[in-house]
């Protein structure tokens, strides 16, 4: 008896083995429920096994499935889709059928992805499937990471709700059943593959869900591809919600784990999944996002995938009928305040830890008609529309420690962003007391960027996108600061910033420096007087001689010069100048480009996007404590004669006066305390 169940066991395991071959030979060939239940039973019976079959409308389901006929209960599932009441917010007009075609959605239709800036075209394999384990041209994890998350996919797909024309749902069709039929069997494990990922599973069943329905009664999408992505899905759900992350990883998975329960109710763990999806998304908003409003990785792009997912969830669970707690809707909308209060007046963000100098200008927008904040659309659209705020221009915000000063809202307002926070959740960068710096409509003085995470753009600059050398800050001995505390316990206190309406003042120090011998402290304050100009001042106590090295890296727009120990641009329209004030010799020397003996002078305003940029470097030496002081004065056109002399200076304060032809200030300057910070000015 045992000898014949081993050969029946044996019999069976040679038996799906050979199915296995053949479906993965003929995968291509299935389009009927009938093709697909006979190339892939037991997926079609797992899938089935997924549903509550006691869910109301699937009675007929229920029916065929109980007297064992698959095929039918298939056939059954699909009608109820067809025919259901649900998801009518994803549900399409299918176009009239034309030949219309898109250029650029045709080279995807070759297989051809744009994954990151960077163009590469995805082979087959041996066995007719696209080798979705491809790294790209330069042969980078991220490539084949976030080509699996088929945005490519949805872009042809909403090409043919455009155009109508039949290649582009066919190509979605043979492109789902590609996949999926690869990716089986679901591995059940957390990975970090290219394909069972947790931020490309999340990322595919948001997309997946609305090609499902999008599509459905579409005559291009085979009702065996409808089928298969049925089956998969739970396992996408089971991925992220069992495998899930945290910070802004966490809202995207969990985002996408609400989507499959509130848009497949049918599922018979959909009403855990929710639960689920609710509570852990609530608890990371409180977690992730300071109460000022700034996520805690304290990187502007990571806030805004965030914030995106956030709403989404939002609108998930509003579409299901399920309530979020109130908090949770005043936080997406102090989210989108920090945004409002911390964008350019050219409507770009702020670069800070890995980011990107893109445009949040629409974005604002948005929220600003969400929340009916006429004060944000002033802002964005630089007082064209919408109400002047009542507060500002300049903005503080104590948990992410970030200050924002401006001359006003206008076009050319003067703006600049000052760091003063914790080192960031994720995404971090050695930058504290980085400052950036833009008028006129330009950016002057910029944060170098993030270039790349993985591949050969990475393995050259990342390490120095992440380093101190890469932002306008100190060098001590040559060496950048360590790691900083990843979050904020407290806000910062008003004796760190002070906001008035002539001028804005803010200060901090650090003292952990890489591989440094002894004892360094680097505390910097920035006074603003607005309108005119800033006052950059550094103070390095120091227990033995060290040699500075003050970094200022300039936007690759601008025609940058020397003139002694004057830097400037020379533009057009639109100019800065660095000043140094005092009594310390600096020969500063412009560094663009630079690859050995270390990268310097780079800057990067995208993911994987970088050209040379002149940073212009003051080193000096100095035998115990000192103080530098520089004078950034901007102008639109040619910058004006003015001269600037150090008073007075102890180890509390420093007071500096600035003189132009008609106008002179005396600035006092407290190294920490800001109630002592103070202004007077004559003509």
């Amino acid at each position: 008896m045992f000898k014949v169940t081993k050969l029946l066991s044996l019999f069976i395991f040679i038996f799906c083995i050979q199915k296995n071959v053949t479906a993965q030979e003929n995968w291509k060939a299935i389009s009927t429920v009938e093709e697909v239940c006979t190339l892939y039973p037991w997926t079609m019976a797992k899938m089935l096994d997924q549903f509550n079959l006691d869910y109301p409308g699937l009675e007929k389901v229920k029916q065929a499935h109980d007297s064992g006929n698959i095929v039918m209960a298939c056939h059954e599932l699909l009608d109820y889709y067809e025919n259901a009441n649900t998801a009518l917010d994803l549900r399409k007009t299918l176009p009239k059928k034309t030949n219309i075609s898109i250029a650029e959605t045709d080279t995807i239709l070759n297989n051809v992805f744009v994954v990151q800036n960077v163009r590469g075209k995805v082979p087959y394999l041996s066995n007719g499937h696209r080798d979705w384990y491809y790294k790209g041209p330069n042969n980078d994890k991220e490539w084949a990471w976030l080509s699996n998350r088929h945005s490519q996919l949805s872009s042809v797909f909403h090409t043919y709700l455009e155009t109508g024309n039949p290649k582009y749902a066919q190509y979605v069709d043979l492109f789902l059943k590609d996949f999926i039929v690869m990716g089986m069997p679901y591995p059940g494990v957390k990975s970090s593959t290219s394909v069972w990922r947790g931020l490309e599973v999340s990322f595919r069943a948001k997309v997946w869900t609305k090609i499902f329905y999008g599509l459905l009664e579409s005559e291009y999408i085979s009702p065996a591809t409808q089928l298969l992505l049925l089956s998969s899905l739970p396992d996408h759900a089971h991925y992220n919600r069992y495998f899930h992350s945290s910070n802004n990883w966490l809202t995207m998975e969990i985002s996408a784990l609400a989507t499959v329960a509130a848009y497949f109710p049918e599922y018979k763990n959909s009403e855990e999944w929710l639960d689920y999806a609710i509570a852990t998304m609530t608890q990371s908003m409180k977690d992730q996002v300071y109460s000022d409003g700034a996520q805690t990785e304290l990187s502007s792009h990571y806030h805004n995938v965030s914030l995106y997912n956030f709403e989404l969830f939002k609108e998930i669970c509003e579409s299901a009928n399920r309530k979020l707690p109130n908090f949770y809707n005043r936080t997406i909308e102090a989210m989108y305040g920090y945004i409002a209060h911390m964008v350019r007046p050219s409507g770009y963000r702020i670069m800070n830890n890995d980011g990107d100098r893109g445009s949040d200008h629409s974005l604002i927008m948005q929220g600003a008609q969400k929340f009916g904040h006429e004060d944000w659309e002033y802002i964005v659209s630089n007082g064209e529309t919408g109400r002047r705020p009542g507060d500002g221009p300049s903005y503080f915000y104590p948990w992410a420690g970030h200050f924002v000063s401006r001359s006003g809202f206008d076009r050319d307002a003067h703006w600049s962003f000052f760091d003063i926070g914790p080192w960031g959740s994720g995404h971090q960068h050695n930058d504290k007391l980085h400052i950036s710096l833009s008028a006129y409509g330009k950016d002057f003085l910029v944060d170098s960027g993030r270039f790349a995470y993985t591949g050969e753009v990475a393995e050259k600059f990342r390490p120095y996108a992440k380093s101190s050398a890469a932002h306008n800050i100190l060098l001590i001995d040559g060496k950048g600061q360590v790691n900083g505390p990843p979050l904020a316990e407290k806000p910062l206190g008003e004796e760190q910033y002070k906001i008035t309406t002539s001028f804005d003042y803010a200060s901090s120090s650090f003292d952990g420096f890489m591989d440094l011998e002894g004892n360094a402290k680097h505390s910097r304050a920035v006074f603003y007087v607005r309108g005119e100009f800033w006052v950059v001042v550094d103070r390095v106590a120091t227990d033995r001689p060290r040699t500075v090295e003050a970094l200022w890296h300039w936007h690759p727009d601008n025609k940058v010069e020397k003139e002694r120990s004057i830097v400037k641009t020379i533009n057009e329209r639109g100019n800065l100048a660095i000043i140094p004030v005092g009594r310390q010799k600096t020969n500063p020397k412009f560094i663009k480009g630079q690859e050995t003996p270390e990268i310097q002078g780079w800057y990067s305003p995208e993911y994987n996007i970088f050209e040379p940029n002149i940073t212009s470097s003051y080193t000096t030496d100095i035998t115990s404590d000192a103080t530098f002081v520089w004078l950034l004065m901007p102008s639109e056109k040619a910058i004006p004669k003015i001269k600037a002399k150090i008073e007075s200076e102890n180890s509390e304060e420093i007071i500096i006066s600035v003189s132009t032809k008609n106008k002179k200030w005396l600035l006092n300057i407290p190294f920490y305390k800001s109630a002592h910070a103070a202004m007077e000015k004559s003509h």
